[in-house]
């Protein structure tokens, strides 16, 4: 018997496989600042809705004159469950429409966690969030579902991470703040903000 004709079978069937399971690119996306380039890499398999949202706003070029303008670091908080982030969006920008709030993307359903450099939705209630989002610096678990920064207990949607300019997220959260809420003094623009080509 020739076993060609079954080599061919099992070797296409390898080669389908293997282009089945291959994923395409990431979206990355480039926040140019003030204080220098920052690249985050988005994760449309796990955070659909979320990446989906903040891709709209990049996209429209909402995000471009806004700014990180809070610096949430251990000494300045008056909260007992101590975070480190930065945030920015579009707040203070003006002639900008926000879209609808999107469905809450929990930790716990999208694996992706609180860890340094990654990249989440900030929110009032689950379901609130729009068009505002922080950045970790380090580890915060308190962030992630079932943590206890929020009493809601449900954490917040994580949708990506840092892959170049952690330098420059941590130039701006050494930035001066003031008040209980740890605003900049000085927010920092965002420039331009856009999808690696």
């Amino acid at each position: 018997m020739d076993p060609r004709p079954f080599c061919r079978i099992v070797f296409c069937s390898i080669a389908l496989m293997t282009a089945c399971t291959r994923q395409s690119p990431m979206p990355v996306v480039v926040m140019e600042t003030e204080a220098g380039t920052i690249q985050v890499e988005l994760y449309p398999d796990a955070a659909p809705v979320t990446v989906a949202n903040f891709l709209m706003y990049v996209d429209k070029g909402a995000y471009d004159n806004g700014s990180f303008y809070r610096n949430v670091r251990l000494e300045d908080q008056p909260n007992p469950i101590k975070i480190e982030v930065i945030q920015g969006g579009l707040d203070g920008v003006l002639n900008v429409d926000t879209l609808p709030a999107i469905p809450h993307e929990s930790t716990d359903k999208t694996g992706i966690l609180h860890k340094d450099g990654v990249i989440s939705m900030a929110r009032y209630g689950p379901g609130t969030a729009t068009s505002e989002f922080f950045i970790c610096l380090g580890d915060q678990p308190a962030l992630d579902a079932g943590g206890k920064r929020n009493p809601d207990g449900y954490g917040f949607a994580a949708f990506g991470e840092v892959t170049e300019g952690m330098d420059v997220v941590r130039k701006i959260h050494q930035g001066k703040v003031s008040g209980d809420f740890q605003l900049l003094d000085t927010p920092v623009r965002i420039l331009k903000m856009y999808r690696k080509p």
